[in-house]
């Protein structure tokens, strides 16, 4: 049983075909026929992108599903040179790099995992109904209570299963679900930057030549909270998401989408937008605080829990959907090693979940916390340390493109943040000045 049919969702259903009978993902909304923006995800109509790691990933998963994105109108963005990085210590350096991300539309990505996924004979989808309790105990599950949408709670019914998969976003109930059975609250690590953020869609300019395909105007600490991100999607479109740090958020509506795009560090993205048609409205979004809920460590036999509803992140950083299809990797892996979806299996699929989120929460959560206005998030000498190593890293990456590569990889979670260490890149960094 997967709770939530959105990408986390979905993965986690490919990734258990062949190791169960039959696969039941309950989705609260209906799909739309073609790639369109659902009630169920708000945070669809903002800027999304799949990092190198993540569609790295997705390919394994889902053999072709990297050129089906590209001919539906997906673009691959070259970290160097077709992403103009502005960092918060200058300009990127330029350089060719084989490191790219996938931009599309989130409905264009959804649909077109979801189309792959309903191909698949053992998984079924119950539409506009949702997930109302566990059963079970507070030691194992056995299945999950639903209901149709709009109907009253004495109209639930019980589905038996042997695997629980929590994919339902940030908005999980399961912690209540879990409360409910007697099981004692789940450890979680916190952090809040107050982040906040408007985006609006636009026609590229007919005839427009750029040397770059995508902008990203970066935050520099407390003194420039705010950032913004250009990026091309299907239709000959742009996705643009302008945001703020707590305190720095942006105001409702156009005229706040245009203060906040001109309160940015540097005026390249509000010109570029001066001569595009807006191709809809602004939409505002507060996804709320970064949360890593440790179920690997305390969780009911018979549970899994993925996406968003494991680990949610700052999305300025752009790692929610490829750590979803880690999970979902992960979660594969587990069923397979244990050949079925038993207790040892799920066991096994918590601690691959998890492992897949460390690096990009460590790097998330660390970084939201150099904004004084950040509540909770790590603490001390260490991250002092990091805070510092990494301001020089990136001053070095604006001129040596080794440095800029290895950041790129580390960011592109292709790398773990231990490869900003490697000799190579140490000696440039601490040499500083002009690279040979």
């Amino acid at each position: 049983m997967v709770i939530g049919g959105g990408l986390a969702g979905t993965l986690a259903a490919w990734a258990l075909r062949g190791h169960a009978e039959r696969i039941v993902v309950v989705e609260r909304d209906r799909y739309p026929a073609r790639p369109d923006f659902r009630a169920g995800l708000p945070q669809g109509r903002h800027a999304h992108l799949v990092l190198e790691a993540g569609h790295r990933v997705l390919e394994e998963l889902m053999p072709g599903i990297r050129e089906e994105l590209l001919a539906a109108g997906a673009v691959r963005v070259p970290l160097a040179p077709a992403l103009r990085w502005l960092s918060s210590a200058g300009w990127m350096a330029e350089f060719e790099s084989e490191i790219a991300f996938l931009s599309c539309t989130r409905p264009l990505l959804d649909h077109t995992v979801l189309d792959r996924v309903r191909g698949e004979s053992s998984i079924e989808f119950l539409e506009g109904t949702e997930v109302t309790g566990l059963l079970g105990t507070a030691r194992a599950l056995t299945g999950v209570r639903v209901r149709e949408r709009g109907q009253n709670p004495g109209e639930a019914r019980e589905i038996p299963a042997e695997l629980v998969v929590d994919a339902s976003g940030r908005s999980s109930a399961l912690p209540s679900w879990l409360a409910e059975l007697g099981c004692r609250p789940v450890p979680e690590e916190r952090v809040d930057a107050g982040v906040a953020y408007a985006s609006r869609l636009f026609h590229r300019p007919p005839g427009l030549e750029l040397d770059y395909s995508a902008l990203y105007l970066q935050t520099k600490g407390p003194e420039a909270p705010r950032l913004g991100v250009l990026l091309p999607v299907e239709g000959d479109r742009w996705i643009v998401s302008v945001g703020g740090m707590r305190g720095a958020e942006p105001e409702p509506g156009e005229a706040g989408f245009d203060r906040q795009l001109g309160l940015l560090r540097d005026p390249s993205m509000r010109e570029l937008l001066a001569g595009a048609e807006p191709a809809t409205d602004v939409r505002g979004f507060r996804p709320g605080p970064g949360v890593r809920r440790r179920y690997d460590r305390s969780a009911p036999e018979g549970l899994v829990v993925t996406g968003d509803a494991a680990c949610t992140f700052n999305p300025v950083y752009g790692q929610g959907v490829t750590v979803a299809a880690l999970g979902a990797r992960a979660l594969g892996a587990a069923v397979a090693r244990h050949d079925g979806i038993g207790h040892a299996a799920a066991a096994a699929g918590r601690r691959g979940v998890a492992a897949a989120s460390r690096n990009a929460w460590t790097m998330s959560a660390s970084e939201d916390v150099r904004f004084p206005t950040t509540t909770g998030g790590p603490t001390g000498a260490l991250v002092r340390f990091q805070h510092r190593y990494l301001d020089k890293v990136l001053a070095r990456a604006t001129t040596d493109p080794l440095v800029c590569s290895a950041f790129q990889n580390v960011m592109s979670l292709v790398s773990p943040p231990a490869a900003l260490f490697h000799p190579a890149v140490l000696a440039s960094v601490l040499r500083g000045g002009a690279p040979r």
